[in-house]
């Protein structure tokens, strides 16, 4: 069946009203940038970046995203998505937006956006906020959507499969090692992060175990009970979920603590198993339930902590810019601030992680491609606002507090004494009193050497919280409540990216035996799930029971393979826009995508072969080597075997760090070569899109319909009134 052209969007015309509005939000993002911009030794308010990101959120969704969508795009809502023409009820199923929205963000919102900036604000409050919000706007959320869109047209393809079918044998090869191997790690890191979160938690593990039971009520009463009734089943969930955390507080104080209070390992068991039910059950029945829950969890709190900042009004007592920034000498990691802020903040502004779920479970349960601007776009846009909530919580504690607590023992020593002086030798202050009593007030033990970020967010949004409500009284609850809400935080991207793993380990397999192709098969499904928990469990399991071994010898990749994805998924969807005739529009990927090629490739090159053993993995390893020689035992090893597996560790990074950048280089030459094709003769190359059929389903765009959207939801029967799907199907 030809294609016809996709309907136009009715252009509105500006009104007075309208310009009015649009105007008075630029305003207000304008003068948060200028206050945090030119504000030099003078007091700024952490108001100022709220509304310097959402002035430049609101500018960006409003006009950018539309662009994208309506001129470069061309989103067709008569056209049948996979979800719509595939839809099988497990991995192919058709779901309300706002339920899809929080299902996207929960499995793309992972440990990045909390972390990353808590780190990165070492260099300084200005550097990481800029890229974030610039970031977002002009490449990661870009990535998402465009991504998401191309994958729709491809039956919800994986992102190393499209490489493959799109840019060729080899650079797709390449891109299918990469992507893989790169999700691996990923995954591992992220439930590494858990683990440590959740040990010895018997209020974290209670309230997060209760939220799988939770959303296995919410998909039955959506699917069986009380089909479209997305509004009851919110109020249901969200009052269940609040039961949930409060009872954890009451389990963690009762007999049953220890039930809940479980090692690492037994963590690792449990949520090995779980990743793999959640990656085999269909998605309406626990994965998009559980994540639209957390979606509340998380949002809501985000959002209360932005009402706090604006309401308590909290300083930023980190400078805009510190030496750090220029010295690369920073105790937090090592490193300049060209590429290193770059790559340290993922999440929130540029992730190649997304990419893969906006190929994996989005394009598959998705119902109108109108909706990509607020499920893909939109959805970035909400994470990297919890990046900047996660940058304002590490900038308004003292800066000398904020150094206690990141930099490792290694630099500040294991007092409150020592660690004091050293952070004087950095430039800042904090007595040994005011180190012990920070710790008191969170009833911890010591905040030093809390490194990782999350203890600094805690710390930061306690303080926010508590200036709100309950004052120090609540200040200890507030800060082991953000904990618990990190750890959820994270889960929820696991268990989406088994399932994607899942996807992309069966298109690989299904360039040999057929059958794999079949998303649904149950003997693929159930393989393939196995061999992507059994990977990123077996590196868990290991780095939980050894300091230096399993994820924690691959952890070091993190940020750089995370950002090589975005390379490879910005590469392909150059190529797309090339090869599909949007030549003129290229550039909305491809300048994207030279930047971030010239901040991962330099990183890899610096960790490849600084001779800064704090940069350089091969330095490092011949700085331990001849310790080893010499008979010497280095920190942080303790024997003489720690001093080898150091040496062992550093090696495999190198030679991982150069292999995936050679990859990556691979892909990217191979993609230019097809694009080059693509423009010297279109007729040469070959989309392997999919042919349009026709949709049967009414849904709006956006999260409320259009005066136009109510008329056709009118006229194919479903009442605006009331807790519907507001969805049907045409007449």
């Amino acid at each position: 069946m030809a294609e016809p052209a996709p309907p136009q969007s009715p252009k509105r015309a500006f009104t007075p009203q309208s310009i009015a509005v649009w105007g008075l939000v630029a305003l207000v993002g304008a003068i948060g940038w200028t206050a945090l911009a030119l504000s030099r030794g003078e007091e700024v308010s952490a108001a100022w970046m709220v509304a310097a990101a959402l002035g430049s959120y609101a500018i960006a969704y409003r006009f950018y995203a539309r662009f994208i969508v309506n001129r470069v795009l061309k989103t067709d809502k008569t056209r049948a998505t996979p979800a719509e023409r595939l839809d099988n009820g497990v991995d192919f199923h058709p779901t309300d937006r706002r339920v899809l929205f929080g299902h996207h963000f929960a499995a793309v919102a992972g440990a990045g956006p909390l972390v990353g900036p808590v780190l990165a604000a070492q260099m300084g409050y200005l550097p990481g906020t800029i890229w974030i919000v610039v970031g977002v706007i002009f490449a990661g959320a870009v990535q998402d959507m465009v991504t998401l869109f191309f994958s729709m047209r491809r039956n919800g393809r994986s992102l190393g499969q499209m490489a493959r079918d799109e840019i060729g044998p080899v650079g797709g090869a390449a891109a299918l090692i990469a992507v893989f191997a790169i999700m691996i790690i990923l995954l591992a890191v992220l439930a590494l992060v858990i683990v440590n979160a959740l040990a010895h938690s018997p209020w974290g593990v209670f309230s997060i175990a209760m939220t799988i039971p939770i959303a296995l009520l919410m998909g039955f009463y959506l699917r069986v009970l009380r089909p479209g009734r997305v509004t009851e089943v919110s109020l249901i969930g969200v009052a269940l979920l609040l039961l949930a955390i409060v009872a954890g507080g009451w389990v963690a104080e009762s007999s049953f603590a220890d039930t809940f209070t479980l090692e690492p390992g037994t963590l690792v068991v449990w949520m090995v198993a779980y990743g793999f039910v959640a990656s085999v059950l269909p998605v309406w029945m626990l994965l998009a339930p559980r994540d639209y829950l957390s979606t509340f969890m998380k949002v809501g709190t985000i959002v209360l902590l932005a009402l706090g900042v604006v309401i308590a009004l909290p300083t930023l007592q980190m400078p805009a810019v510190t030496d750090f920034a220029t010295s690369g000498k920073g105790p937090v990691f090592a490193g300049s601030l060209f590429p290193f802020v770059f790559i340290t903040i993922a999440c929130g502004a540029l992730s190649g992680f997304h990419s893969l779920i906006s190929s994996g479970t989005t394009p598959k349960m998705i119902q109108k491609e109108t909706q990509i601007r607020m499920v893909g776009y939109g959805a970035m846009l909400t994470e990297s606002f919890v990046a900047i909530m996660a940058m304002i919580t590490a900038c308004i504690i003292d800066p000398g507090l904020y150094f206690a607590v990141n930099s490792p023992a290694g630099v500040i020593g294991t007092t409150v004494e020592s660690a004091s002086q050293a952070v004087a030798g950095l430039g800042f202050s904090i007595s040994p009193d005011q180190l012990a009593a920070a710790a008191e007030s969170v009833e911890e033990a010591t905040l030093l050497s809390r490194t990782g970020g999350a203890p600094t967010f805690a710390l930061g949004m306690s303080e926010i919280f508590s200036s709100v409500v309950g004052g120090a009284s609540l200040k200890a609850f507030w800060y082991h409540f953000a904990i618990m809400f990190e750890a959820l935080f994270i889960l929820t991207t696991v268990d989406a990216g088994t399932r994607v793993g899942r996807f992309m380990l069966q298109d690989m397999l299904g360039n040999v035996y057929k059958p794999f192709r079949q998303i649904s098969w149950k003997p693929g499904v159930w393989f393939a799930s196995a061999v992507v928990v059994g990977g990123w469990g077996y590196f868990l399991w290991v780095g939980v029971h050894d300091p230096l071994g399993g994820i924690n010898q691959l952890f070091p990749l993190f940020g750089i393979a995370n950002q090589l994805l975005a390379a490879v998924a910005l590469a392909v969807c150059t190529t797309l826009l090339v090869k599909s005739g949007r030549l003129k529009w290229a550039w909305i990927t491809a300048v994207p995508l030279a930047w971030d090629a010239a901040v991962t490739l330099t990183a890899s090159w610096q960790k490849i072969f600084s001779d800064d053993p704090r940069v350089g993995f091969f330095q490092q390893r011949a700085v331990n080597q001849e310790a080893i020689d010499a008979g010497k035992v280095l920190p942080p090893a303790k024997t003489m075997d720690d001093m080898h597996t150091i040496v062992t560790n550093a090696t495999v990074d190198g030679v991982l760090s150069a292999l995936f950048a050679i990859l990556i280089i691979v892909v990217i030459a191979d993609a230019a070569r097809i694009c080059w094709k693509a423009i010297r003769d279109p007729r040469s190359v070959t989309l392997h899109e999919v042919p349009y059929e026709k949709s049967n389903l009414v849904a709006p765009a956006g999260l409320f319909p259009t005066k136009e959207e109510k008329a056709e939801l009118a006229a194919a029967g479903v009442e605006m009134a009331g807790p519907s799907t507001e969805t049907a199907s045409r007449p």
